[in-house]
């Protein structure tokens, strides 16, 4: 698992980069969106997103090393990568793109991706799957902020 677990955890360390390359929450743009009352606090958001990477790098890893077949380890692996991808393109499409109607499209992909990686590793490991259940219900709970900031800012 080693090997597996390096992967997923670089991949997870880039992911995070490059989310917060794209993420900023005391730009004028994002200040000036009127939020729901049960918005976090900014400072929430590093402190929630920190160990969900590394819960994303272990759970990944031990989902992908528990499936025997070669081929089917190969898909387990680009699904981990397009939900990367995804994660990252969130942060651009809502702060950088200035659209929160956009970003509630490119979560929606997400949070997709996200339950089938808890389905994936819920079929091969539970402590997998275990491991990527926050990750799956901390976005649903981003699409649903997502989703109010979008309706109270149309």
């Amino acid at each position: 698992m080693r090997r597996t677990l390096l992967a997923t955890s670089l991949a997870s360390a880039a992911t995070a980069l490059i989310g917060s390359l794209g993420t900023d929450p005391e730009s004028r743009w994002y200040r000036s969106l009127e939020k729901p009352p049960w918005q976090p606090p900014p400072v929430a958001f590093p402190l929630v997103w920190t160990p969900l990477y590394g819960l994303i790098a272990w759970g990944t890893a031990r989902m992908i090393d528990a499936e025997p077949d070669p081929a089917t380890r190969r898909r387990l692996a680009a699904l981990v990568a397009a939900d990367l991808a995804a994660n990252a393109a969130w942060c651009w499409v809502f702060f950088k793109g200035r659209s929160p109607r956009q970003g509630l499209a490119a979560i929606a992909v997400l949070d997709g991706l996200n339950l089938a990686l808890v389905d994936q590793a819920r079929r091969r490991d539970a402590r997998a799957a275990g491991a990527l259940a926050p990750y799956a219900a901390w976005g649903l709970f981003a699409t649903a902020l997502n989703a109010a900031i979008w309706r109270r800012n149309r």
